[in-house]
């Protein structure tokens, strides 16, 4: 069980603060069962989670050495691989659901070299991919900032060069 202060990820709303730890109050309330009371770190939303809830991802923020590390093995990370165009926004989808921060450079690195692609081809990235990699984005960036203990608006700065390495 977390504690209140703790920093954890949480599903696709990202970073979050455990604000506080009990039964749901007011108009919400109804049962004994205990619950997370979160605010997201960017947007200040606050979120009830269940503590007891096996469907919902709920995992620590990565540690400062974890951080560097990935960061260190990010060159080293596949981009990930769409078989099916059709299937390409799902996959984005499944691989933002697992909280993985690799899922998230495998997605990035993806939608990046596609733009590429389409650039050398004279033609614009679209819109999809352009949602999907700022979700991705906000999503790494967002827990590597509380990881290293540097501002978010610094994160992207300092990550980039690091996944745009050659594969």
């Amino acid at each position: 069980m977390y504690k209140v202060g703790d920093y954890v990820i949480h599903g696709s709303n990202g970073a979050c603060r455990i604000e506080g730890i009990g039964p749901l109050t007011g108009e919400l309330s109804g049962s004994d069962k205990l619950y997370y009371t979160m605010t997201t770190c960017y947007t200040r939303s606050t979120i009830y989670s269940p503590v007891e809830s096996p469907k919902v991802l709920l995992r620590p923020i990565m540690t400062k050495a974890e951080a560097e590390s990935l960061l260190e093995d990010a060159k080293n990370i596949r981009p990930m691989v769409c078989k099916d165009e059709k299937q390409r926004e799902q996959d984005y989808r499944d691989g933002l659901r697992t909280g993985s921060c690799v899922e998230l450079i495998r997605i990035i690195k993806a939608i990046e070299e596609r733009k590429e692609q389409r650039l050398k081809q004279g033609k614009k990235s679209t819109a999809s991919d352009d949602k999907f990699c700022k979700l991705a984005e906000d999503s790494l960036y967002g827990e590597l900032a509380i990881a290293l203990g540097i501002p978010k608006e610094e994160v992207k700065e300092a990550v980039a060069p690091k996944l745009s390495a050659e594969l």
